[in-house]
């Protein structure tokens, strides 16, 4: 359950972000009102003008909700309490991943189902966050499940696990996908970020 405080920052931050909208919209209205005002006056230079001050506004909105949402993660998540996990794969012939289950001290904290286009992307060398959270300082367990299609295409699911110690500052962990050539079969692994 969410604490007051962070339910609080949430509405406070859709409020900022709906501000933004209505003032985009308003000065956008005012904007075009007055070009269609001044067009008898000089028709040529007016739409230049107004598609500059278009393009300049729209890049102080972008600029505002950049910043909105930077202060809504700091907020939510401080670095001394901030947990991120992250998964890579690295994988080729015995492993195609569907879906990942990600535990934290015995709570399920993720479950995420993955498309195709995520897992090319993966498959490139891309990372997902599959987890933003904030957790006391002390030990923790970190447990996840892999769900997908493992050697000869049968319905595989495996689990890694990792106790750590979440200190002062931000954790980081990694859920990596690899092949075991030796074996013939894939590893599921869970290490810290240094």
């Amino acid at each position: 359950m969410k604490s007051n405080f962070v339910m609080f920052l949430q509405r406070k931050t859709a409020l900022l972000r709906n501000l933004a909208r209505a003032l985009f919209v308003a000065v956008m209205f005012g904007m075009s009102s007055t070009a269609m005002a001044d067009q008898p006056q000089s028709a040529a230079a007016t739409p230049r003008s107004l598609e500059a001050d278009v393009q300049s506004l729209r890049k102080d909105v972008l600029e505002l909700n950049k910043d909105l949402s930077a202060l809504e993660e700091e907020l939510l998540f401080p670095a001394n309490t901030q947990v991120a996990v992250f998964l890579s794969l690295d994988v080729g012939a015995f492993f195609e991943l569907d879906a990942v289950q990600v535990r934290l001290d015995n709570k399920e904290v993720a479950n995420y189902l993955y498309t195709e286009r995520e897992i090319a992307a993966l498959n490139r060398g891309g990372v997902h966050r599959v987890f933003l959270g904030n957790v006391i300082t002390g030990k923790h367990e970190l447990v996840a499940f892999f769900t997908g299609k493992g050697p000869h295409g049968r319905d595989y699911k495996r689990g890694a696990n990792l106790s750590f110690e979440k200190g002062q500052g931000a954790k980081y962990l990694e859920l990596r996908i690899s092949d075991r050539q030796s074996a013939q079969q894939p590893e599921f692994t869970v290490k810290e970020w240094e």
